[in-house]
């Protein structure tokens, strides 16, 4: 009986010894609920940033350390009096080329340009949100239903699962940055 009690006694020390040495270890993540309150249009420049809008919406200048975005032109789109080099009508049929700003692109649908998205009137200036959410959710120019589609590399398909709260949020911080005179040249049909 006495050896009984003493392994019982051992097994209770060995299993509480154990779980205070557990509750000892930190844990690697503990996931945590907090409450993040921050303003449409701080949420709507993050997730301009986060989506890449500047890669083909913002001209680059171009530095000894490659192309950055140029201050002065921020989502005003391709330039209006940027020229389209040359290119292999044959290479463009298999392949998608990029001007060295990145707002202009030739592939098999044939030259798209990156559109002004600031609140110039040569831009989304005279859109309502309405016309910006149809824009983005189902890929319409301009935000008209009726309208051509969106040109590829616009990848309209990924930023329109984004919560409408996000979209709406976008619009809102796009609406407040500087306007920028900047007529977007139409897309050019594929050479054949």
């Amino acid at each position: 009986m006495k050896n009984q009690f003493l392994s019982l006694a051992l097994i209770c020390m060995l299993t509480a010894c154990d779980k205070k040495k557990d509750e000892a270890e930190p844990k690697l993540y503990e996931a945590q609920e907090t409450e993040i309150v921050e303003s449409a249009i701080k949420r709507g420049e993050l997730l301009i940033s986060a989506v890449g809008c500047h890669d083909c919406h913002s001209p680059k200048k171009m530095t000894d350390r490659g192309p950055i975005l140029h201050p002065d032109l921020l989502l005003s789109g391709h330039p209006a009096d940027e020229a389209i080099p040359n290119y292999d009508l044959e290479t463009a049929k298999n392949f998608v080329l990029f001007t060295p700003g990145l707002t202009a692109s030739v592939g098999p649908w044939g030259t798209s340009f990156a559109a002004n998205i600031t609140p110039d009137d040569t831009g989304i200036g005279g859109w309502t949100e309405k016309e910006f959410l149809t824009s983005i959710k189902h890929g319409k120019y301009k935000g008209m239903e009726n309208g051509r589609n969106l040109l590829p590399p616009m990848p309209w398909q990924t930023i329109s699962q984004l919560p409408e709260s996000d979209l709406k949020a976008m619009f809102a911080y796009l609406q407040t940055i500087k306007p920028v005179k900047n007529l977007v040249p139409p897309p050019i049909p594929p050479k054949k």
